[in-house]
């Protein structure tokens, strides 16, 4: 391939990995709601800082480890994970805590994104298939389109919950609530 054509090719894969609804994205919003759009995007960063780890880890196992039989544990520790981060948002969404943002926001988004069973399997996935297709060019446009959902999302978000302020609450509760359900499918598949 062209090497502007694995850019391209590795911007979309990207966007496979991001723009899907699920629970990164619903902590993404919830983070953005409650304490702003610096948290969203703080929050963005652990997430793609996770897809940094889970991808090293994926390459760098690809040929050594049956990564498939640890699947039960991370559904679990998934699930809990998920499960402490809704109760901390719907916690956050009663006292409307004023914006803030920083290092335990970062924090809590890598731990999350490192246990989030749909980032490891896309990593299992199309990850581990990109792993044996691309090179570098693949990479920096994969995280290209990271860099820019992770931004995107949270101003969208708070320029459309700023002009209307009542949708900020319904937002942060529909995404806790989300962050359950997911933990609920994450316990049955590993069930």
């Amino acid at each position: 391939m062209i090497w502007y054509a694995d850019l391209l090719f590795g911007f979309l894969l990207g966007f496979s990995l991001t723009i899907p609804p699920g629970p990164m994205n619903a902590f993404i919003a919830t983070q953005t709601m409650v304490r702003g759009m610096g948290a969203g995007v703080i929050t963005g960063t652990g997430a793609m800082t996770a897809d940094l780890v889970l991808g090293t880890v994926i390459f760098a196992a690809r040929t050594v480890l049956d990564l498939h039989s640890y699947i039960r544990a991370v559904y679990v520790i998934g699930s809990v994970v998920l499960i402490m981060l809704a109760y901390s948002s719907i916690r956050g969404t009663s006292s409307m805590s004023p914006p803030q943002a920083g290092s335990r926001t970062y924090y809590r988004a890598l731990l999350l994104g490192i246990t989030n069973p749909f980032q490891i399997l896309w990593w299992l996935t199309a990850g581990l298939a990109f792993a044996y297709i691309g090179g570098i060019i693949l990479l920096a446009g994969l995280f290209a389109a990271i860099a820019v959902w992770i931004v995107l999302f949270p101003v969208v978000l708070h320029t459309g919950t700023r002009r209307h302020p009542e949708v900020r609450r319904g937002i942060t509760l529909a995404s806790s609530i989300l962050m359950v359900l997911f933990a609920g499918y994450f316990i049955y598949l590993a069930l």
